[in-house]
């Protein structure tokens, strides 16, 4: 078994044998690390499926306990979250949205036919007033994704013109429609996946699109516009070079997609039945996301050397197969350990960008993809990447704590290797936050953290696994896969280490005080 040496989660080099049952992790605290951007920890919620209508959105009406309309539940655990920024109205929904069809009486909006998810009619009850409610609520940022690929310059501008003024006609229409106080509005993307179903744009032609509609959306009465460019699909560095080159003086930030996901075309697997050889090569996938980051960060380098503009990777997570019996292009699929593992992995790779990095998404926020719960009726449950996701709630915001890491790996298909070890640390208010994660699925693993300086008075953790790695948690049996409190028999302090035993296939976060 290799052994690689670990600068914060990314393999980088090599290191002489250790038994291969045992890792180190050594902090380097420093008061000029950057801080850990809590819209890394954001979400995204797209017209796919049951997404909005069901999983987030029910009506005053429902028999489902609401709350205005917004299921209670959900709610409830979205608040849990943090939830620092929500992406809206899509993906692909985004190009074939018109926002003024989503506004006014709800009875008397038009009707449309979502091409790209399954054929669904869309009655757009759920529209931009609802979203900006949503995200008060929620106590969270809005991030409109706005339709560059069938919409015009001018219906972007009056978009935000709608959204953000306090006078003039696009105002008087939003206050007769209920809204007296301009919302803000600060994440603004100009079109989505525009080398795909945004328009099949090349990267020269967006380039021009970008800096025409991003002139016409204005700042309007304090409001100040983020204005975020289309990026590129995982490894088109092209389009990065393309846009950094033509366009990047005129934006905030530009996107990028990276899915866990076998391929584009044929089967992607399922999400709950797989074996040991599946497991890797979705935790070897998931972590190359770092090699890729690494690679568009360089390009946007060499034109954008102060790192004005921002990386935003708004949308990522697992990819499989709907679940049988589900509806065709809703994209449903369940939520195992192995979701789990992929986004603690991932975060931790983010963490380690976080001077180029200023945002994440993972998609989708319900019963979509690599969702934080899942609905059915009045049921809800909460994933396996829901308590990830609630496991780092002390990262956001945080300032990061360097770590090194020398670690076993496991050889993983497609020539992908995956650390048996990864880590992540922050500091905030006094408390060290320190996140392992052990990916051996069927070895514990002995782990020394050398805390140079950190105190390890007072430490106290969770834990995030299952008996079995295609355990998930489903309507039934909600709790099968659940944080748990990490026993104190699991850790130990002396002499400026902390020893750790991780069981296998284990997420545990420790706060140190």
């Amino acid at each position: 078994m290799k052994l690689l040496n670990i600068l914060a989660v990314s393999a980088l080099f090599s290191l002489p044998a250790m038994a291969a049952n045992e890792a180190t992790v050594s902090l380097a605290p420093s008061k000029e690390s950057p801080v850990i951007q809590k819209e890394i920890y954001g979400q995204f919620a797209e017209h796919l499926g049951t997404c909005i209508y069901g999983g987030l959105w029910v009506g005053e009406n429902s028999d489902i306990p609401n709350t205005n309309g917004y299921r209670t539940d959900v709610l409830n655990a979205l608040k849990e979250l943090h939830v620092p920024v929500l992406r809206w109205p899509g993906g692909c929904f985004a190009d074939e949205y018109h926002w003024m069809d989503g506004i006014g009486p709800k009875e008397s909006r038009p009707r449309m036919v979502n091409n790209n998810w399954g054929g669904t009619v869309e009655d757009n009850s759920f529209g931009t007033h609802d979203f900006f409610d949503l995200c008060e609520m929620l106590g969270c940022e809005p991030y409109l994704s706005g339709n560059v690929g069938s919409g015009s310059v001018e219906e972007l501008a009056k978009w935000v013109e709608y959204i953000t003024a306090e006078e003039g006609p696009m105002a008087t229409l939003r206050k007769k429609n209920g809204r007296e106080k301009p919302w803000k509005l600060k994440y603004l993307g100009v079109g989505n996946e525009s080398w795909g179903c945004g328009g099949n744009f090349t990267p020269e032609y967006y380039a021009d699109v970008y800096r025409r509609y991003q002139t016409y959306c204005r700042n309007y009465d304090g409001n100040r516009l983020y204005k975020i460019a289309s990026g590129a699909s995982d490894y088109d560095y092209n389009w990065t070079e393309v846009m950094m080159k033509n366009a990047g003086r005129h934006m905030d930030g530009i996107s990028l997609h990276y899915y866990t996901v076998l391929g584009w075309s044929g089967s992607k697997g399922s999400a709950i039945n797989f074996n040991e050889e599946d497991w890797y090569w979705a935790l070897g996938k998931c972590l190359e996301v770092g090699k890729v980051v690494r690679r568009h960060c360089d390009i946007m380098d060499k034109y954008d050397p102060k790192k004005r503009v921002g990386l935003l990777v708004d949308e990522w997570g697992t990819w499989f197969d709907e679940e049988p019996g589900t509806i065709k292009g809703h994209l449903f699929q369940q939520n195992s350990l192995r979701d789990a593992m992929v986004a603690a992995l991932s975060l931790n790779v983010f963490h380690t960008f976080t001077d180029r990095v200023k945002m994440t998404n993972i998609a989708q926020i319900a019963n979509v993809l690599q969702s934080m719960v899942l609905t059915k009726g009045k049921e809800m449950v909460l994933t396996p990447t829901y308590y990830v996701f609630k496991m780092y709630v002390p990262h956001q915001d945080a300032r990061l704590v360097p770590v090194q890491v020398a670690t076993p790996v496991k050889k993983a298909r497609d020539g992908r290797e995956v650390p048996v070890v990864s880590a992540t640390a922050s500091e905030k208010e006094g408390v060290t936050t320190l996140s392992l994660v052990n990916t051996d699925l069927k070895e514990d693993v002995t782990v020394i953290v050398n805390l140079n300086g950190v105190s390890g008075k007072k430490v106290e953790g969770e834990i995030l696994t299952a008996a079995n790695m295609n355990d998930y948690n489903d309507f039934g049996q909600p709790e099968k896969v659940t944080l748990k409190a990490f026993p104190s028999k699991s850790y130990s302090v002396k002499n400026g280490k902390l020893t750790v035993t991780l069981p296998s296939k284990s997420i545990v976060t420790l706060s140190l005080r």
